[in-house]
Formats: structure tokens, sequence, C-alpha cells
């Protein structure tokens, strides 16, 4: 995809059609021989770019801005609000949240951003299906590419939808005249739909992309996989009894089929090893499917999620920004229940998920120099008493150089009895790493290079275990959840301080920065955190009775109160797929389709808890949509309004 895109003369930034009422006055009646009609999607080269701007506007464009991370990670048991409340509501859930969003300032999100988004890439999908389907110019073998293509497209943006919303608009040909009257399809039909969609695309989609970063039939299998267990989930449990037994079967035969030709990358940090634009942790064979970007100048789309997962660290002592700390807007801090569901001595997926080291970059001379230790996060145990304070500083000394470290910020000091001594000061936090970027072009450049994962196959793994869990099979869902655990454990001979981030892919940037003025280190706070001898031996995380789940998960399924097996089992699940997937755009969804979200919300984010109700599991449907619409050719009525809103909102 990046090879196609850098191919475009003009980019497509979503296909926008628009009614033109022609004028009769003869100053009007001109040619315009440099703009193309629509007749020219109707063609081989027409449809195909028409694939690859719709593949832009559906997979890359969320993720230029903050409005994926508002619907997808705020308002969870694994973030909260950083330093910057610029889109608080979307995490608290307070009253700011509804079908208008209280705007804070020009960060904030709105109530239809992610609506909008939706919408306009099924609209380009049904564009590339109507002319695929209507026009005898396209070969064979490109109008199954595009026809494939517009069924995933279309099918992507209502499973979103339909998960965020609920009941919406099915719109399923494109528009050439204004439509001003839709209702709101029940989930049963949008799923339908959905599922429908996906088949086909999996009929006609190659097996190997045509194209860098491609659509195949796996990425078609696995959000085929993905469809029939949203349907079974437990949101649904009220229409899906009939249709619930064949889709989770349906879930784990099209899991194995992807699972087979996805294996799992060696190591868990391989998939974050980003070293350089389209380098080569972004064709692992593990990821099924990502959003691709790339430094090329011709291409379109921005990747901004470098900025959001990233604590302050620049105003701190002897500390300055720089390339490989990236910019550090500080939206999303991980909670303490990130914290408490990792097994923080033997699971290494903390430690290379996320950032608690940076060197010292700003030295004036003197004690300190510049690839000194700087900053340190500990994420000990409570109970542990080796650090008095919160904020350590001077006192700590660092091993290696038998300096101290001008700042330390601690997990639980001695006797902290409070929520989390990281809630005092909420700009501190361990950085989610996964989408850190040193490849970028200057220090305040928000414009990022790196691709997102959308889809791998440790998920599919998951998939395939919450699918046995729903049959009641615990053991054979302990099959598939224990190759990820298995792939997690520290291996014989493992560096267990060595760590690895994108901050790493500097040598890359334009910029040139001195090597010695970064504040990347290759290393993590893992012996200081559990002080512990080094070890170098591996650890062994394999689960074989259910009744006897990992002290992690059992301290958390009596913070929660479960006692039969299967709900035991489904939190065991639902800390797992934490454990591999934080950060990666999914958890809001999971938590509302399996109806565990307000549960977990009030358990362990402190903001959100006070706010939550149980109809926050479903979005308010936008302000700006039903004030747009209308009812037999009049707008509706409040009334109307209300009657088409989610309830609670």
């Amino acid at each position: 995809m990046k090879k196609i895109l850098g191919k475009m003369k003009f980019p497509f930034y979503g296909i926008i059609i628009s009614l033109i009422i022609s004028c009769n006055n003869s100053f009007l009646n001109e040619n315009l021989t440099t703009q193309r009609s629509i007749d020219y999607y109707k063609t081989n080269q027409g449809i195909q770019d028409l694939i690859v701007g719709t593949y832009y506007q559906v997979l890359c464009t969320p993720f230029n801005g903050e409005w994926m991370y508002c619907n997808t990670d705020y308002g969870t048991d694994e973030f909260h609000v950083g330093g910057d409340p610029s889109n608080s509501m979307w995490n608290n859930y307070d009253n700011r949240l509804g079908s208008i969003v209280t705007t804070v300032n020009s960060n904030t999100v709105s109530a239809s951003a992610l609506w909008d988004n939706l919408y306009t890439g099924i609209g380009d999908a049904n564009l590339i299906i109507d002319n695929a389907l209507n026009s005898n110019l396209i070969s064979q073998d490109v109008r199954n590419l595009a026809l494939g293509s517009g069924y995933f497209f279309r099918a992507y943006n209502y499973l979103r939808l339909v998960t965020q919303y609920g009941a919406v608009p099915l719109k399923l040909k494109p528009s050439n005249t204004v439509e001003l009257e839709f209702v709101r399809d029940s989930p049963n039909v949008i799923y339908n739909q959905i599922i429908s969609d996906l088949r086909q695309a999996y009929n006609l989609l190659p097996t190997n992309p045509t194209y860098p970063g491609g659509l195949t039939k796996d990425a078609a299998a696995h959000y085929l996989a993905k469809a029939y267990l949203y349907r079974a989930s437990e949101i649904n449990d009220a229409w899906n009894s009939s249709t619930k037994q064949n889709d989770l079967d349906s879930v784990i035969i099209l899991a194995n089929q992807v699972i087979a030709n996805h294996p799992l990358a060696k190591n868990f940090s391989d998939l974050w090893a980003y070293t350089k634009p389209d380098g080569p942790n972004e064709t692992l064979p593990e990821i099924i499917l990502s959003a691709q970007f790339t430094n090329n100048p011709s291409t379109p789309g921005i990747n901004t999620q470098h900025l959001y997962f990233i604590s302050k660290y620049d105003d701190l002592p002897f500390m300055q920004r720089d390339l490989t700390g990236d910019r550090p807007y500080s939206r999303l801090s991980p909670t303490y229940y990130i914290f408490e569901v990792y097994d923080l001595v033997n699971d290494s997926r903390f430690w290379k998920s996320f950032k608690t080291k940076d060197r010292l970059n700003n030295a004036s001379g003197g004690y300190y120099v510049n690839g000194d230790l700087g900053i340190m996060y500990i994420i000990n145990h409570p109970g542990d008493n080796r650090f008095p304070n919160r904020v350590m500083s001077n006192t700590v000394i660092y091993s290696k150089t038998g300096k101290t470290i001008p700042t330390v910020f601690v997990a639980y000091p001695t006797n902290y009895s409070g929520s989390g001594a990281f809630y005092q000061d909420y700009v501190r936090f361990p950085s989610l790493s996964k989408y850190i970027d040193g490849s970028r072009r200057s220090i305040n450049d928000v414009t990022g290079f790196r691709d997102v994962i959308l889809a791998r196959s440790a998920e599919t793994y998951l998939m395939a275990a919450e699918a046995e869990i729903k049959l009641h099979n615990y053991q054979e869902a302990l099959n598939y959840i224990n190759p990820v655990r298995q792939r997690a454990a520290w291996k014989d001979g493992e560096d267990r301080e060595a760590y690895v981030d994108g901050g790493g892919a500097y040598p890359s940037s334009p910029l040139n920065q001195n090597p010695n003025l970064n504040s990347y280190i290759p290393e993590n706070s893992y012996y200081e955190s559990n002080n512990i001898s080094v070890t170098t031996s591996a650890s062994d995380l394999t689960v074989t009775d259910i009744h006897h789940l990992p002290a992690q998960d059992e301290a958390i399924i009596a913070k929660l109160g479960y006692t039969s097996d299967y709900d035991r089992m489904m939190c065991f699940l639902l800390d797992e797929r934490t454990r591999e997937l934080a950060g990666e755009f999914h958890r809001w969804e999971t938590l509302s389709r399996t109806e565990t979200l307000v549960k977990r919300v009030k358990a362990f984010n402190p903001d959100a808890a006070p706010y939550i109700q149980e109809y926050h599991k479903l979005r308010p449907i936008p302000q700006t949509f039903l004030d747009g619409i209308q009812k037999n050719g009049k707008a509706l009525t409040s009334d109307e309004k209300q009657a088409m809103q989610n309830p609670g909102y």
C-alpha cells in the first residue's frame, strides 16, 4: 500500500461527492478538462485509485488526531487522563459527554468525529462496490479485488459503528442525490450485513497481498471471526441465542486458519523494535493488517499516536525535549490496574511495553554528564519499604555509575495507602512505548511514520480462547492462551533489563541529532523495581488449572467479586488481553460488548468511577446527525430526536 500511495498524484482524503446545480449563464458553460468525472471510477485504473483512497480513509485517517484513543482507550480500566485534560470527558463520563461534547479547547474531540469518519468510509466502500458491479470496463481480476476490498471496508466500518453505537442506519448504495431520511437498523440487521460482507470479502480477496500492506483473505477471516465473536457477546444476549453456537464454532475455525498462516513473533519486543520507516518490524508474519504510513513525502497520511501516551520528561532536572523521547502530549496515563495485572517478575510484556528510564540529556557540567540516568520509574509492589517518598530526588543510586539519579518516581512508596502515588501528579507515569517514533523530521514534528498494527495473530489466539470460554470449554481455552503467555515469558539467557522502543529509530531521521543529547536508553527498571538478584534463567507462564490462575488474576477476580468458572475465566481472558494488547485501540469495545465496562471502570479508573453508568456502554448518537435528518420531509421534533437517541443521553 505504501508503494501504491506513493504513485498517486492527488491523494484521496475521503471521496466526497457533491451535488452540483448548474447555471444557464453562458459564461459558466466551460469544459473543465483537468478534473475527472465519476466515470473514471468505472475504469481499471480509476477503481484501483478509489481502493487506495478508501484504504487511507478507512484505515489511516483515524490515527491522525485524538478521536481514536478517545473512543477506544479512554474510559477503560487500562488508561485514564494524563497531564492534559482536553478530552477528559471521554474518560470521565461526566456531564460534558453527550450528543454534543463540551469543548475545552481546539484539541477536544467532537461527538461526531468517529461517526462522520466511519460513514465517509462506508460511502467510499459503497462507491467501490457499485462501480465494480456495474462497469463493463473493469477486468475480472481487478473487479474481484475491488469487490473484496469494498465489502471489507464496509464491514470494517459497520463493525466499529455497531460496537460503539448499537443500532445505526444501514446504507448500502452510494448517494447521487441529497438524502435526509434515515432510521436506525437493529444490531441484528447490522451484524447480518457485516458477516455477509466479510464472507464475500473472504471469497474474493487474494491469499497474498497484491501490494505491500494490502488486504488479504486472512485479514477478512480475522475480522469475520471478530464479527461472529462480537455478535455472540453478552451485550447482544437479548437476541443472539439462535446464532450463538454457530458463531462461536465459526470463530474457532477461522482463528485456526489465520493462526496457521501468521506465527507469533519470536520475541514480544520484536513487534515494537521500530528502527526506520518501512523497517523489518512492520512486516513480521504475526501482523495481519496494519494502517500503513511512510516518510515518502508524496504519500498521504499522518500518524500522530506517538504524541499521546508519553509522559512529561522535558521539564525535569537536567532534561530537555529530544527526538527520541518524543513530544509529550501526556494525554493517557496507565491506571494502577496496569501495574497489578502483570507478573512483573516473570512476564516480560510490561517491561517491553512501557518506558521506565530516560537518559539525562541536558547536563551543564559538574556532577552529572549527558548519558547518566536521568529519570527512573519504580514499578514495585505494596509493602515495599525501600522508598519513603513517591518522588525521590538525588537519593537513589544507579548501580552502573554509582551516581544518584536526579528524579525517581515510585509506584508504591513506604506505607503508602492511597489509590496510587502517580495519581498525585498526572503528568508523571511510565509511557506506553508502542508508538514512539524517533524517525520524525524534527523534535517537535507531529507527523509520525510508524505503521499502526490493526490486527495480529496474538489477538486471534485470544479471540479463539474467548469463544472456547463462551462455549464453557475452559481447558480448551487455555490451549489458545498459553502460546501467547509462553511467548511473553523470559527466555533462557535473555537480558531482563534490555529494552527497545521507536526512539531508537533516530539515526533514520534527517535531523541527525547528536546521540549524546538523546534521552533514549535501551534499558528498563526491571531489577530496581523488583529488587531481585540478576538472573537470566527462563520463566514459565503456562497455566494448567483453571481453578488456580496466576496470583495477579486471582487478586483481580477477588476484587471484582467473581466466583463462577465462567466469570473467572472471562476475567482471566480480559486480563490477558490487557497484558498482550494494552493501548492497541481495542479495550473500550471489548469491555462494552462483554458488559464488563462499568464494573472494571469503577474498580480501576479513579476519574471515571464516580460517573460511569450502565448506559455508557453505548455512545451518544451525535446531535449533528439528529439535527440534519428528516422524517416525511420535515426536521425531526425534539421527541423524535430523543426517541432516536441511545438511552441515558
